[in-house]
């Protein structure tokens, strides 16, 4: 029984725990001791050591910080870059941090060093960060104390410090500390043959997660550093392939014998390098985490299963047999390990214990066995120089190294009367040998081995004597090359190693090496490479011995969205051929948003490649995008054929149809989240198969959307409401139900709809639940994803304050950043947008009206793009503005022309670590000024579509909340206005623009595409000028303007634009009467020739022009151009130079009273032309028309519209109705349209247009099926099916005629309507292009 808390204990616990969570949050009492102890000063002097001193007051052991021991620190005897200062601290330590100071009051110090670690005082490992061997910056003078973070903590017991630069004004001078904690931890060797076998405490171990942590160091490229599997074939192995880490793991599968459960994920590089490397892999389920030195990959298994289901035990240091993913054959490992731990057991631990069987084991140790390596490390100024025999006559070399560069000098000596020399070359190992004895020439040359540059150890053996070569890589005696050509050799006694400077007649073909060697034997002799270091032997310049530094620049990979990369010793490149990304990176996408960002270039309908999130992780994919005059739809489809029937389901057994997609569920989100609009249509036909039953029923069917949702409402209805189209319209076939299907009739019914709620689109199964009763079916359509809109090109925000901003969470983007948005402003300058750091930041402005700057610090310093515009930016037109920043360059471009880019530097910090919030519109602090201003350069203007590492900023939404900050920007026609063509007006929406082509001949998104018509005989168009209205107001002026706006009554002026095509002549192909005898007629006369005839008054005759003598009833459009102010007319046919002519002076140049114009044939009750009616007026225009025109008026156009609207009429329709009519059948048809004089841009050279040829890229892709068919008139339409009719009866007559003898006829036919249900849908979508059309084709062929 406890005693209660009195009120003054309960009140100081309290107390206690608001005062540690306080305080814990703002980190004033860490829960863990924080590693900084101070680790070398409390060492003794003999702890210190160093390449040289001055003298002994300079002694090492003087080198602590802070101290004033001796001369206040060490010096070397010589101040070059072959000194170093080494620390031993006893034992192995976590290190945290360094710090330095010169040597006490005095002019030297060092201002660059390197560090170099090892656990042994051998085999030197430099200190990486950012990719590179990393150089930090030291002192400026003698007193101050430099430190610096160890970004990545080491494990070492020795340091060694190597100056790099020091004082100008004195010499090498260090006084130094380092910090950090102990460290201590098991460790076993493993000898290459002993295994340690963890035994379950069950048979079978039935695992959802597993958290296995180890490190390893081992100088062998290969090894199983665990394996455990069980009969049910689950595993799972860890092994060193080629120096790389490998994971395999396999859950299991369903089907028996099968991989399809198999995972390899590899990772790591250069792991031979005898030092310690650590790994964890978690896995909880099938999410694996797959960490090695920091660096962490995650995956998802194969397979289908969850568990890892292993027998009896897991085995570390290799496979005591052979295990399931590659059989027999692989190696134990060879190394040390240390730390294993198995969820939550310590494996080296229990091993000391002798808790687990170590039997296989010669000689268990539990510490380190160190090999005996010796490398050497070379740059492009480096050599080493070793003794061999002199005057002998047989050459023996042995080498072992390993590097990235194809070419490279390995072996170099000036024989008695020759050369020797072995060279890298091209990957591939080559020995050159030239002698000159005797006036005799000898000349041996071999090759061997390939691909040898891969940063692998390799072995080269030389053996050559007289009359004798033999060459071998990697003691392969397939790789053995030998040569028996006559030679004579008699050695010089020097070998020159990686490098060869000197001034000779017969110079080496390559001068340099760069990489690591190590196990150089000369003639027979291993080198002792102790002695060249103390210098007792041999020479050498620019090496570093004990130390290999060499680096995988393409580990981790920064190429992104599979790009491949290549690197030699210096730099890596990436590969982004296929991709569809572009960068020095594979960054940048090559491809639009969205088809609201294509259709706003100039380009039109067709079928393109888009990336919705840019550099982020969706890939680029394609869609047909359908731009019509107000709207621009992007449409996915799918593979679900028309009507696909359904039987045989229940209830308790439904059948799941299964939607895909031309592109992942990912990226059609993405589609979907950026759209205003989307829908999809959803039909379910029915013969006794309900559907919905009742609102408060279960429903036989459903379907599955976005994020596997199930929904029980159908097309035409929303959520939470359980009916159909006809429940909400209230006209269901019965209106007990809410679905026509739900009343279980046995004549066919329907329930169809469109699906408008984008949150759960796209469709991605439908489960059907009633088909499984006796005359029970169903038929299901799903039709194509339509959205509209793109939400993100259009967001937008205004700045109409100096000191209005919008911020957003903190910009990360640390190795790679891009940044992309439009601007229009008529202010001079403006910060566009600003992050700000520690020391690094980002900045985009607008510095002055032409310039545009890109700003950034990384910890190098600051750097500074720039881009000059010709022409002033502050013209309130849209701009746009791109700006990229990774580890290899920074590019700033404006308006896809100027450009600009800058490489990175080659060593120097890589990451950009940002802390502020991300200001748009202003700088993120006082300190960007304007000095002339006095104030911030704060931005006026629009800021749109702004998108940061793919993800677009909401600035609509947040301005809403923002003083000084409107949502969305006007005047977007002042810069798309120019894509609205042929006279369209652009008129300002508010996320965009729309161009309006009501008075003209056009339609289409710009007013490109021709309007036009098939006139069959006898059809006419007839459009009222002068409406009946304006007749008895002719007197009052006033009034008659009013009637007559755009059409003058008395017109001193016209412009007549159209094209036609036709094969019938004589025809009239406009007319244009008057209430007066003034007329003018554009007419072919019988021989094809065209004539335009003026009658303005003040001549007898008609003033006619013969525009041309040939025959242009020749079925070719033709097009008319014809303008007339008062005297002066012009006429341009088709592409010909136009042509003037005058009216004679007689003549009158008002066309009074212009009434009615007429195209085929005229039908008038007043005056007209007697020639024209008599000579061309029958049997009337037979042909097509396009893009008709006549003052402003597209009368044509007017027509067609009309005739949409209202069912053609035989009698003219009453003027007062509509100032347009026509009689006959009308069609609309391009078949008129004028050809294009400039041919358009191949496909070759346009990289946004597709043709029916798929573009190859690297991702799940179904073949797009377009939206429609392009159709012309009935007329033509029938033409070609009577011509297309014709030729398969005779081709059918031809082929029995050929067959006559055979007693089988074959057909594709039979095969295809019996193909089995279970054929994969994939195949389905990719073998139907439409499944419209193949229906029509079907039809066809039955007739």
């Amino acid at each position: 029984m406890h005693r209660p808390v009195g009120g003054l204990t309960l009140l100081l616990l309290v107390a206690l725990w608001i005062f540690c969570n306080v305080n814990c949050a703002r980190g004033a009492l860490p829960t863990t001791p924080k590693c900084d102890e101070a680790l070398a000063s409390p060492l003794p002097h003999t702890a210190f050591s160093s390449s040289s001193i001055f003298s002994n007051g300079y002694a090492p052991g003087y080198a602590k910080l802070n101290r004033r021991g001796g001369a206040g620190g060490w010096s070397p005897l010589d101040s070059d870059h072959y000194q170093w200062l080494q620390v031993d601290l006893g034992s192995r330590k976590h290190l945290s941090a360094i710090a330095t100071q010169g040597r006490y009051s005095s002019s030297d110090w060092t201002t660059r060093y390197r560090l170099l670690y090892s656990d042994t005082g051998r085999n030197w490992k430099p200190y990486h960060q950012d990719g590179n061997i990393w150089a930090f910056s030291g002192n400026s003078n003698s007193e101050s104390a430099i430190r610096h973070e160890l970004r990545h903590g080491i494990v070492a017991r020795f340091l060694r410090l190597v100056p790099l630069e020091w004082s100008k004004e004195g010499r090498i001078g260090l006084r130094v500390e380092v910090y950090g904690c102990s460290y201590w931890a098991d460790m076993i060797n493993f000898d290459g043959q002993g295994v340690i076998s963890y035994r379950f405490k069950v048979k079978k171990m039935k695992l959802i997660k597993d958290v296995i942590a180890l490190r390893f160091k081992t100088s062998e490229s290969e090894g199983v550093i665990l394996h455990g599997e069980g009969q049910q074939g689950d595993y799972i192995t860890l092994e060193l392939c080629k120096a790389k880490l490998q994971l395999q793991i396999n859950l299991g599968s369903n089907q028996y014998g099968s991989i399809l459960g198999h995972t390899s994920v590899t990772t790591g590089s250069l792991l031979d390098d005898n030092h310690w490397h650590s790994v964890v892999i978690e896995r909880y389920r099938r999410n694996v985490n797959f960490t090695l030195d920091r660096h962490t990959q995650h995956f998802r298994t194969n397979g289908e299963f969850d568990h890892l289901d292993l027998d009896y035990e897991l085995s570390f240091g290799g496979m005591p047999y052979s295990g399931k993913p590659v059989g027999g054959g692989r190696k134990n490992f060879k190394g040390c390990m240390e730390s294993i731990n198995y969820n939550g057991d310590n494996i080296t631990d229990l091993a000391r214990r002798k808790k687990l069987d170590t039997s296989s084991f010669r000689n268990l140790s539990f510490s380190c066995v160190e090999t005996h390596s010796f490398p050497i490390f070379f740059n492009a100024t480096s050599f080493l120089q070793l003794p061999g025999w002199a005057a002998h006559h047989i050459i023996s070399v042995g080498l072992q190294f390993r590097t990235w560069n194809p070419h490279g000098l390995l072996v170099f000596s000036n024989l008695d009367d020759g050369t020797l020399e072995i060279s890298l070359e091209d990957g591939k190992v080559v020995l050159h040998i030239n002698v000159t004895r005797a006036a005799r020439h000898y000349l041996v040359g071999l090759t061997s081995g390939s691909g040898l540059n891969d940063g692998q150890w390799h072995a080269v053996r030389l053996v050559a004597k007289e009359n004798f070569a033999m060459l071998m890589t990697d003691g392969d005696e397939a790789s053995a090359v030998r040569s028996t050509s006559p030679l004579s050799i008699t050695t010089g006694g020097t070998y020159h190693l990686g490098g060869y400077f000197l001034q000779t007649l017969f110079p080496p073909s390559q001068r340099f090496f760069q990489g690591c060697m190590q196990a150089i034997v000369v003639d027979d002799q291993p080198a002792d490479l102790h002695a060249v270091e103390k210098g007792t032997v041999g020479a050498f310049e620019n090496v570093s011995l004990d130390v290999c530094a060499i680096i995988d620049r393409c580990m981790p990979n920064h190429c992104e969205h599979g790009g491949r990369c290549k690197q030699t010793w210096d730099s890596f490149s990436c590969t982004c051929d296929g991709t569809g990304y572009t960068g020095a990176t594979c960054h940048t996408s090559i491809y639009e948003p969205s088809c609201e960002a294509n259709k706003h270039l100039g380009r039109s309908s067709d079928t393109y490649w888009i990336d919705p999130d840019g550099s982020g992780p969706l890939g680029p994919f394609k869609v047909s995008c359908n731009m019509t005059e107000d709207k621009v739809w992007t449409v996915v489809m799918n593979n679900l054929p028309p009507k696909t029937t359904v039987t045989g389901s229940s209830r308790e057994r439904r059948t799941i149809l299964q939607v895909n997609y031309s592109a992942s569920m990912d990226q059609v989100t993405a589609i979907t989240t950026s759209a205003e609009h989307c829908e999809q249509q959803i039909t379910y036909s029915c013969r006794m198969s309900r559907l919905l039953n009742t609102p408060d029923g279960t429903p036989y069917t459903w379907w599955v959307g976005r994020g596997s949702e199930k929904h029980f409402y159908w097309g035409g209805s929303g959520p939470g409401i359980q009916k159909c189209a006809c429940g909400i319209d209230r006209n269901c076939t019965d209106p007990k139900y809410d679905c026509n299907c739900d009343a279980d009739h046995s004549q066919w019914k329907e329930d169809s709809g469109l699906l408008t709620y984008k949150e759960h689109l796209p469709v991605s199964q439908v489960a059907v639940g009633d088909t499984n009763r006796a005359g029970s079916e169903a038929k299901l359509t799903v039709g194509p994803l339509r959205c509209q809109g793109d939400d993100n090109y259009w967001n937008a925000a205004s700045f109409t304050t100096p000191s209005s901003y919008l911020h957003f969470a903190t910009f990360q983007g640390e190795t790679s950043a891009d940044i992309s948005f439009y601007f229009k402003t008529s202010a001079p300058y403006g910060v566009f947008l600003e992050n700000l750091g520690n020391t690094d930041f980002i900045r985009l402005e607008l510095k002055s009206p032409q310039v545009v700057s890109f700003s950034f610090d990384v910890g190098n310093g600051p750097v500074e793009l720039t881009v000059h515009s010709a022409a002033p930016l502050n013209d309130d037109q849209w701009h746009r503005v791109t700006a990229e920043r990774n580890v290899k360059e920074a590019v700033l471009q404006l308006d896809q022309t100027y450009h600009v880019s800058r490489p990175a530097p080659a060593q120097g910090h890589t990451r950009l670590e940002l802390f502020s919030q991300l200001y748009v519109g202003k700088p993120a602090s006082p300190t960007c000024q304007d000095s002339a201003a006095g104030g911030q350069r704060g931005f006026l203007g629009c800021i749109r579509a702004l998108r940061m590492n793919g993800v677009t900023l909401d600035l609509d939404e947040r301005a809403k909340v923002t003083p000084g900050v409107k949502p969305g920007c006007q005047g977007h026609c002042t810069s798309y206005g120019m894509y609205c063509r042929n006279g369209g007006k652009c008129e300002e929406k508010y996320n965009g623009y729309l161009c309006d082509c009501t008075a003209t001949a056009y339609d289409g998104p710009f007013c490109t595409r021709d309007v036009g018509g098939f006139f069959e005989t006898g059809t006419l168009v007839r459009y009222n000028l002068l409406p009946e209205g304006a007749a008895g107001a002719m007197k009052d002026s006033k009034v008659l303007a009013s009637h007559l706006t755009l059409k003058e009554v008395n017109s001193t002026k016209e412009e007549v634009t159209f094209s036609f095509s036709t094969s019938s002549a004589p025809a009239i192909l406009m007319y244009v009467s008057s209430r007066t005898e003034d007329y003018m007629a554009v007419v072919l006369r019988h021989n094809g020739s065209l004539q335009v005839r003026y009658n303005l008054g003040g001549l007898k005759e008609p003033f006619a022009i013969d525009v041309d003598e040939r025959n242009l009833a020749n079925g070719q459009p033709h097009s008319i151009n014809m303008s007339r102010i008062d005297r002066n007319l012009t006429i341009q046919l088709d592409h010909y130079p136009a042509v003037s002519y005058t009216l004679p002076d007689a003549s009158d140049t008002k066309f009074n009273l212009v009434k009615t114009l007429f195209l085929g044939k005229v039908y008038e009750t007043g005056h007209v032309d007697p020639v024209v009616i008599e000579r061309y007026n029958t049997p009337g225009f037979i042909g097509c028309l396009s893009r008709v025109q006549f003052n402003g008026v597209a009368p044509l156009k007017s027509a067609l519209r009309s005739s949409t609207d209202t069912a053609p009429v035989q009698e003219e329709q009453p003027a007062a109705a509509s100032p347009v009519s026509y009689q006959g059948k009308l069609v609309e048809s391009n078949c008129g349209a004028s050809p294009l004089t400039i041919p358009p841009m191949s496909a070759a050279t346009d990289p946004w247009h597709l043709d029916n040829t798929d573009a190859e890229f690297p991702f799940n892709e179904e073949r797009v099926i377009p939206d429609g068919v392009n159709r012309n008139s009935a007329i033509i339409g029938g033409i070609i099916a009577v011509v297309i009719f014709t030729i398969l009866c005779t081709l059918v007559f031809l082929i029995r005629y050929m067959f006559r003898h055979k007693g089988t006829y074959h057909t594709n036919e039979a095969k295809s309507a019996t193909e089995p249900a279970g054929e994969s849908t994939d195949t389905a979508v990719i073998s139907t292009d439409n499944p419209e059309t193949i229906e029509e084709s079907k039809k066809e062929w039955f007739i």
